[in-house]
């Protein structure tokens, strides 16, 4: 928890993974299950936006 009483949330798991095809192109997402939270609060994130913020979080184990 920070001074200003916040605190950053953090990907646990990652629960789904799809593609989706708009227009001219697909963009891969993944269903994020985020510390502190439950199952049903988790979310769709675009993979490449949670591989840029979470390096160190493991993408590899999905083939999307």
């Amino acid at each position: 928890m920070k001074d200003n009483l916040t605190y950053e949330e953090v990907p646990v798991e990652i629960l789904d993974c799809q593609v989706r095809r708009l227009r001219n192109k697909e963009v891969a997402s993944v269903k994020i299950l985020w510390r502190s939270q439950f199952v049903d609060g988790a979310n769709w994130e675009a993979k490449a936006a949670m591989i840029g913020k979470y390096p160190h979080f493991i993408f590899s184990s999905i083939s999307t």
